[in-house]
């Protein structure tokens, strides 16, 4: 699956973590780290939404697939 978060969120990550400048390969590793991370969770919560009998994945689905 192929997502694509936008740069400047992502540097305003890396920004607010306390870093003054941010090089473009910076942005372009948290973006693929954090989509991978999503990714992750997102399957780990569908597969809790269809045990459940679910269509929806909910909010407690996230929670649950995070910790």
């Amino acid at each position: 699956m192929t997502m694509s978060l936008p740069n400047a969120p992502v540097e305003r990550i890396i920004r607010k973590a306390g870093a003054e400048r941010v090089s473009e390969s910076a942005v372009e590793e948290l973006k693929q780290a954090l989509e991978e991370a999503a990714e992750e969770i997102s399957q780990e919560a569908s597969k809790m939404a269809d045990h459940a009998g679910r269509n929806t994945v909910t909010r407690e689905d996230i929670e649950i697939s995070t910790q």
